[in-house]
């Protein structure tokens, strides 16, 4: 059995080939972002996401493979009616007219669920519930995974996490998105923990606008770009390991599977580590691989061959489908 799956987010074209037991293979290609620009219009992002498919697709595709058994493409950023974004529906046209082409089943999935899925594969999570904590441009969730059942636990209100990495990239005059040359200029630089962390009382929902303030404030004054880089990942640390500790304690778990292209960065990864240690907190920490954590079609695919297993077990059955 071999699943396609296709992710058209706001940053990446992705597409990916999965088969049970083998190596998932991916193809992906970042949106194309004028310099100094925080990203494109939706309506841009769709025009880019058409183009780049048509060259993703036979890249992915050009080497030898088994027949594709279903395709399943992501069709919003999260679970529920009013998730909408028209970046996904490239996607969605392009997997349906796939599907319908080879005469194979079409699944959906959320974007978010994708993202989890892939940051869970390989890592030797075996537990049905844990905490996921998704980390990127448009999300920073704490939400509890229970089987097949997603409920949020806390989030930020304000800013997240990647956009924080992007505002003060492009402030610092790097590329978008920012993420690896941020983290190459934090590496070089000294935190010194200047940037409070932000929460209200319940310690679920975390603010990220003041930090945002108070680093473009040290860009102003001269502050050398390493330091306040530095700083971006220090404040990030602090606010995501304060928000995982009050998720643990309110849904009484302490698995916790980091997911997203902010968890790609080895700097955050092991400035969690350090400080889960140095507290002595409990808590277990798993890490997607890298090039499965940024935006990715692996777990859109490994999604859709579940559901095409599921599929095959109701005929199996003898139940309709």
């Amino acid at each position: 059995m071999l699943a396609l799956g296709l992710d058209t987010s706001c940053y990446t074209t992705s597409a990916a080939l999965c088969a049970l037991g083998q190596e998932p293979r991916q193809e992906r290609r970042l949106l194309p972002v004028a310099a100094g620009e925080r990203g494109l219009r939706q309506s841009e992002a769709v025009f880019a996401h058409v183009r780049q498919l048509s060259q993703v697709l036979p890249r992915l595709l050009e080497k030898e493979h088994p027949p594709v058994s279903c395709v399943c493409a992501s069709a919003s950023p999260r679970d529920g009616e009013d998730s909408y974004m028209p970046v996904f529906q490239v996607g969605v046209s392009q997997g349906r007219n796939i599907a319908a082409a080879l005469d194979v089943p079409f699944f959906t999935t959320p974007h978010q669920r994708g993202h989890i899925a892939a940051a869970k594969y390989g890592t030797g999570l075996k537990a049905e519930r844990f905490i996921a904590l998704h980390l990127s441009g448009g999300t920073t969730d704490a939400l509890l995974l229970d089987g097949e059942t997603i409920s949020p636990l806390g989030a930020s209100v304000d800013l997240h996490a990647g956009q924080l990495v992007d505002r003060i990239g492009v402030a610092l005059g790097l590329p978008f998105p920012c993420g690896p040359y941020l983290e190459e200029l934090a590496v070089q630089g000294q935190c010194e923990n200047r940037v409070p962390v932000s929460f209200e009382k319940d310690g679920l929902r975390c603010h990220l606008s003041g930090a945002e303030a108070q680093l473009l404030r040290m860009i102003t004054a001269g502050e050398p770009k390493e330091n306040v880089a530095a700083e971006v990942y220090g404040v990030l640390c602090r606010t995501v390991h304060r928000l995982l500790l009050s998720a643990s304690e309110a849904a009484g778990v302490k698995d916790l599977l980091v997911a997203g292209g902010v968890a790609s960065s080895a700097l955050l990864r092991k400035l969690l580590l350090e400080r889960n240690e140095k507290r002595r907190t409990g808590l277990h920490f798993y890490f997607g691989r890298p090039e499965f954590s940024g935006d990715n079609a692996v777990g859109v695919a490994l999604i859709g061959l579940e559901q095409y297993q599921k599929t095959l077990n109701r005929s199996a059955d003898g139940k309709e489908i």
